[in-house]
């Protein structure tokens, strides 16, 4: 499928919450290779040997992949984990740690991972939804009363899966930052900002919804700030606590951290940066409120894909709800989204996860269906004019791991444009 030029409405979003990152192209899905009709098998075997010819990825070939992201001149660093059958089978490194240091950018450094927060959110929603807690076809009213206009006819499900039709707050004039001084200022100071959930959602419900209930498909991280606010509404407690409980301990996840209104990346971990006119400027350390549960997290690749591994290989949910998570609804957007999760396609079929973006970092978490086989990516872009370049390689490195195919992507191949990230912003945003 060739790509699509971005509207201008969705240039001004990429500007506004990721400051021009990858505005262009999406950061959320795949568009289908002619001839994809089958996904993975997800029996897959690395090899450490070069030059092999027998359709299999070596390691010498992923990581001259993950060196190409950074060889089109548009991120300081890339790091990625293959795991493979419950094992780590590759990680690599490249690029570095900062701007004007030699240290390379640590390879089990943590970033902060965006819109696959919701992953985390849906996966806690369902396990709530397996013990009765929470129906997917009950209206979001019944669990929020008063928040959502309209909310007796918006269903949980619509919500998880953004065919809600509910605003996305950070389409909001007030998160715009269009302008260079507008970009300046979020350097300076607009970073530090303090916002509630209870903030944001009300931003969104100023607007009026984009459809009906139903009706269609909008990526809006409102959605998963109502997720947030129902999970705490159904147990009492709070959504970080319900993911750290439910999710991050049960898994031994101990890199993966939720920051509320931290500000710094604790651990090793590679700078981000916000493209200035006058050069790049380190955006690293903000405030993550701006995300909330649509997308705060911080982790690792090796946390990432053990996550990933064991969502899609049924070790967090039944065999009923992970049905559920993998049902999609069509965004003709170059993916499909299921329940917090989206279904991408390479040349040899599909696979299943989350991207998202958020100021200064770019996150890939992708699997087969059967978890046998995942890569976690992380990769810290700051010039959006080299964004193409760099999907394709990144696209190109996807191909290697799961295809083992020549890593020259056609253009029916490479991402298509879709909404953005939070951005404050795989859109995932």
């Amino acid at each position: 499928m060739p790509n699509r030029q971005p509207s201008s409405t969705h240039h001004r979003h990429s500007l506004r919450l990721a400051a021009g990152l990858l505005a262009g192209v999406t950061v959320l899905g795949f568009a289908p290779a002619a001839g994809a009709a089958t996904p993975p098998s997800g029996t897959f075997t690395l090899s450490s040997a070069q030059g092999q010819d027998d359709g299999r990825p070596d390691s010498a070939t992923l990581q001259q992949e993950l060196n190409a992201i950074l060889a089109q001149g548009g991120a300081t660093s890339a790091i990625a984990e293959i795991r493979e059958n419950g094992q780590v089978a590759w990680r690599g490194t490249a690029g570095v740690r900062e701007l004007g240091s030699t240290a390379p950018a640590p390879i089990d450094g943590r970033f902060r991972v965006g819109s696959v927060t919701k992953t985390f959110l849906a996966t806690v929603l369902l396990q709530l939804s397996a013990e009765g807690k929470v129906g997917l076809d009950d209206p979001i009213e019944q669990y929020l009363p008063g928040v959502v206009p309209g909310g007796g006819a918006i269903t949980v499900r619509q919500v998880l899966n953004h065919t809600a039709g509910i605003f996305d707050y950070t389409e909001d004039p007030k998160f715009a930052e269009d302008t260079e001084a507008e970009q300046e200022q979020l350097a300076a100071s607009g970073r530090w900002n303090t916002y509630t959930p209870q903030q944001l959602i009300a931003v969104a419900t100023s607007h009026p919804p984009y459809f009906a209930p139903g009706q269609g498909f909008h990526y809006s991280n409102t959605d998963y700030l109502l997720i947030g606010e129902l999970i705490g509404s159904v147990t009492g407690q709070s959504w970080r606590t319900e993911v750290q409980q439910r999710i991050l301990r049960p898994l031994g996840l101990h890199h993966t951290y939720l920051p509320d209104t931290e500000t710094r990346i604790p651990g090793p971990h590679a700078h981000g940066y916000l493209p200035l006119t006058s050069g790049p400027a380190d955006i690293t350390e903000l405030n993550p409120s701006v995300a909330g549960s649509a997308g705060e997290i911080i982790s690792t690749t090796d946390d990432l894909t053990e996550f990933n591994a064991a969502l899609l290989g049924g070790r967090l949910l039944g065999p009923d709800q992970l049905a559920e998570m993998t049902t999609t609804v069509t965004t003709n957007q170059g993916f499909d989204y299921g329940l917090g999760l989206m279904r991408g396609t390479l040349p040899c079929g599909y696979v299943w996860g989350h991207t998202g973006q958020i100021y200064g970092y770019l996150t890939y978490v992708v699997g087969d269906r059967t978890g046998d086989r995942q890569i976690a990516l992380s990769v810290t872009p700051y010039d959006p004019t080299k964004s193409a370049g760099v999907v394709r390689a990144i696209n190109a490195l996807l191909g290697q791991t799961f295809c083992a195919a020549p890593a020259n992507p056609a253009p029916s191949s490479a991402l298509t444009t879709g909404p953005a990230d939070l951005e404050p912003s795989l859109t995932g945003q």
